[in-house]
């Protein structure tokens, strides 16, 4: 049986019976509007608090949140930003989605659980890049697309100094090398990565750290569409 507390208690985190409510209603509202939109496969509370929220924070085992600004590119139904906040509530979030219902999702979810400092905008990144380059400490992305697209809308935006903080499944480290050329073109560098399974089982995990070491040359982003064509 899994216990999302104990879970989180053995990567260092706390979670408090505040917060802890925070995420019960959380799914709650996950689930209802999930009547209506797609926003997850994955319903069942053990399945959501483990593979949504946990999983979520896995990223805080080698990073140190606080009062960070934070841009979630694609963030969905919120994953990760939204249990990042909740657990770090001194984070600035912004999170880009290109589709219209999801953030009416986000907003109302961020309206119910009463969250400061968070805002949801209806942009593609690569958009959104034009006026926000290089703001953010941190940028995240989490089941969203291959890492040589993902690198190319996230690491715009993060500032020289920042870093980019993503979350993948098991093809994590076959990602990073054809993507590895791509980042450091961007100008990032890979300084850390972790590799684990979701609470003993084979649900594999593959978080990294790449850090912003100079600017992104100003051609980049280029459109979606020759991103995905043409990966860097």
């Amino acid at each position: 049986m899994f216990s999302f507390v104990d879970a989180c208690q053995s990567i260092g985190i706390t979670v408090t019976p505040e917060q802890f409510a925070l995420f019960e209603q959380y799914y709650e509202l996950l689930i209802e509007w999930n009547q209506k939109m797609n926003l997850t496969a994955i319903t069942g509370i053990e399945d959501v608090f483990k593979k949504h929220f946990y999983d979520s924070l896995t990223i805080a085992f080698d990073y140190p949140f606080d009062h960070q600004t934070i841009v979630d590119v694609g963030a969905g139904a919120g994953f990760p930003s939204i249990p990042l906040k909740i657990i770090y509530p001194n984070l600035k979030v912004t999170i880009v989605d290109s589709l219209g219902k999801r953030i009416t999702f986000l907003n109302h979810l961020i309206e119910e659980l009463g969250l400061k400092d968070v805002q949801a905008i209806h942009a593609r990144a690569e958009e959104f890049a034009k006026d926000h380059r290089e703001m953010y400490d941190l940028a995240t992305a989490r089941a969203v697309a291959r890492l040589n697209v993902l690198d190319e809308l996230c690491l715009p935006l993060v500032k020289v100094g920042g870093d980019f903080l993503v979350l993948k499944g098991k093809a994590g480290q076959e990602e990073y090398k054809e993507a590895k050329k791509g980042i450091t073109i961007l100008g990032g560098e890979l300084t850390d990565s972790r590799h684990f399974t979701l609470d003993y089982d084979e649900d594999h995990r593959y978080n990294l750290i790449i850090h912003k070491v100079k600017k992104t040359p100003a051609k980049y982003p280029r459109a979606f569409g020759a991103i995905k064509k043409k990966p860097l």
